[in-house]
């Protein structure tokens, strides 16, 4: 009995023996983390914010009584500030960002010039709001968006023909409509946060505008042409991406 188990343990030892050698050969595995994910800006989302910047002016007036339709009385440019609020959704597809955005800001821009026909009367303009409704498509190069805009524009001008005997105003708090368009850039400064900064030109066409005197008696109307530049800077919160 004693030589068949030792015959035995010989017969294991023999054939497991090659199995334990290239066990002993074959290294440990290492342990390897997996690949960490990469996460990607995107511009999908909405977003708030505020702006400051300046506005330029160009006002062409004309007159409009019968028999003078059409005779120039005179320009005058107007500079100032302006600073308000923004707010819109963008879409990403690829590199390219769809977006809308609505606006309003305060303004301030006061011009005016000696009146041609009428002594020591000055024409005189005042913006003093903006409002705008646009469509934006840009490209993105991660966190930096260039695009381009365009859309409809608002806004309130208060006019008047003043003399050194008496104030002949104008129907205050018109709004009148346009249009817009724009370039501008848009950094990621962090995943809420981003800046820009931007330029547009505006087109408020030609406007009829009735003049009183101070009693309220009609003058006459007064046909004035009014174009802007507005430059502006300014940030916006992001959330929903």
């Amino acid at each position: 009995m004693k030589k068949i188990l030792l015959a035995g343990f010989a017969v294991t030892a023999l054939l497991s023996g090659p199995a334990l050698a290239a066990d002993l050969a074959r290294p440990a595995p290492v342990y390897r983390p997996p690949a960490p994910l990469i996460a990607f800006f995107t511009w999908t989302g909405c977003y708030v914010g505020g702006n400051v910047g300046g506005v330029w002016v160009n006002k062409e007036w004309f007159d409009d009584v019968p028999g003078f339709a059409g005779t120039s009385l005179g320009t005058h440019t107007a500079n100032g500030w302006l600073g308000g609020v923004q707010g819109g959704c963008n879409y990403q597809v690829g590199n390219w960002v769809f977006g809308a955005q609505g606006g309003f800001d305060w303004a301030d821009a006061k011009g005016s010039h000696p009146d041609p026909f009428f002594a020591l009367t000055t024409d005189t303009s005042r913006t003093r709001q903006f409002m705008e409704m646009t469509w934006r498509i840009g490209y993105a190069w991660d966190r930096l968006l260039g695009y381009v805009k365009a859309g409809g524009a608002w806004e309130r001008i208060d006019y008047a023909m003043a003399t050194a005997i008496a104030a002949t105003n104008a129907f205050s708090a018109r709004e009148t409509g346009g249009w817009t368009v724009g370039i501008g850039a848009e950094y990621a400064i962090t995943e809420w946060l981003s800046a820009f900064v931007e330029y547009r030109y505006l087109d408020f066409g030609t406007v009829t505008n009735s003049f009183v005197n101070g009693l309220g008696t009609f003058i006459g109307n007064v046909n004035i042409r009014d174009t802007k530049n507005v430059v502006k800077a300014g940030f916006n919160l992001r959330f929903g991406g």
